[in-house]
């Protein structure tokens, strides 16, 4: 295990991330960001059993995203937004990386643009700079001067 972060590991990002790659559960971690909520209310806007949807949850909470605790009969689930923010945070860092990889890139690009003289194609020929080449006849049969 490889530390990535203050104290997540890539296996904890790596479940993370796996627990986000379904839909469903994506669907879950959205609804559980308004408020706790039961088995059965998370169930309600999908076409799944009881069951099904406690094994989505059991992966979620595998993970760190969700906790569940008992009050009375009831078994709320809460979101955990530490591990979404540790994932966020991977996430940042990777994109602050390759957008300055690309800057780079786009200066490189730059500097070969104005370092290298533009030919003339026959889109961008003017008479000044037209040689046989970029001529292109106006009818079959023409040849360039």
């Amino acid at each position: 295990m490889t530390v990535v972060g203050d104290d997540l590991t890539s296996d904890d990002l790596s479940r993370t991330f796996a627990a986000l790659a379904d839909p469903t559960r994506r669907a879950i971690v959205a609804r559980l960001a308004a408020g706790e909520a039961t088995v059965g209310q998370l169930a309600e806007p999908f076409a799944l059993t009881q069951q099904a949807v406690s094994k989505h949850l059991k992966v979620l909470e595998q993970a760190g995203l969700i906790s569940r605790s008992r009050a009375a009969q009831r078994r709320p689930c809460r979101l955990r937004p530490d591990h979404l923010d540790a994932a966020a945070a991977w996430i940042e860092l990777h994109r602050q990386a390759w957008a300055e990889r690309y800057d780079r890139l786009d200066q490189h690009l730059a500097a070969l643009r104005a370092a290298t003289p533009e030919t003339a194609t026959p889109e961008t020929a003017t008479p000044e700079t037209a040689t046989p080449e970029t001529v292109t006849p106006d009818t079959e049969g023409e040849q360039p001067a």
